[in-house]
């Protein structure tokens, strides 16, 4: 069996090569970005198993496959929540979530082996389940909302947060104003660039440059300080403290 790795943070893809070789795994080259994946692939056999990232340096490794017909057996090594990956792994598409784990990493192998290049790929279902669009063409950059007789445009950069509060969605800007948009939190957070906003809870979803200050709170959760936003308390909720932990960093 040959292998490929393609990721984009090279002390993590040399860690998996490591990780790999010590399993008898041959790596036959290890890609960076999305374009020179698919300029690899094009030119050379198609190996057997593919180590994919998800986020590259150029854009989202699902890209490769609108250029390239891949075969290949693939194991996904991501970040993602935990849920998405559940959904994968119902779908026969192995993973490693990141950081590597060597006992997951050796499980993730004999599940190859025993479903040998029986993938059943489909990229539509895959970005289904992982809930990405293209992060360079499809999320929202601004949004026209009615006031009185009138259409505002607010671009999101001045956006503080949007809320939920007796049933109504609103926009909080940084011009301490509130704006009804005719939106569920959950909509939105399918529109907004993942990089940007972050729904702490059920009621709010913040824009990371509007963090002025975030404080340890009762219950292992999270309180933030946000600008003229006094609305009620914005509290980062248990369940979701490690993904903004994670956030933050990425």
């Amino acid at each position: 069996m040959n292998a490929i790795i393609i990721e984009d943070e090279k002390p993590a893809a040399r860690r998996l090569h490591r990780m790999l070789n010590k399993n008898g795994i041959e790596i036959n080259t290890m890609l960076h970005s999305v374009q020179s994946s698919i300029e690899w692939l094009l030119n050379n056999p198609k190996p057997d198993l593919i180590f994919l990232d998800i986020q590259l340096s150029d854009g989202l490794s699902f890209e490769i496959f609108e250029e390239v017909t891949i075969d290949s057996s693939i194991i996904f090594t991501t970040a993602y929540d935990e849920y998405a990956l559940k959904a994968f792994k119902l779908n026969s598409i192995d993973y490693l979530l990141k950081p590597i784990d060597e006992d997951e990493l050796k499980n993730a192998l004999t599940q190859y082996d025993k479903q040998h290049k029986n993938t059943g790929l489909n990229l539509a279902q895959i970005q289904s389940l992982f809930k990405i669009n293209n992060p360079y063409k499809k999320y929202k950059k601004r949004f026209s909302i009615k006031v009185g007789q009138h259409l505002k445009i607010i671009n999101t950069s001045d956006i503080i947060c949007f809320y939920s509060e007796d049933k109504t969605t609103y926009i909080k800007t940084k011009e301490n104003r509130d704006y009804i948009v005719e939106k569920s939190l959950d909509d939105l957070e399918r529109e907004l660039s993942p990089q940007t906003f972050f729904k702490i809870n059920r009621k709010i979803i913040i824009n990371i440059n509007s963090i002025d200050d975030i404080i340890s709170y009762s219950n292992s959760r999270l309180k933030l300080k946000i600008p003229f936003f006094n609305n009620f308390e914005a509290i980062v909720s248990r369940e979701k403290v490690k993904d903004f932990k994670k956030w933050l960093e990425s």
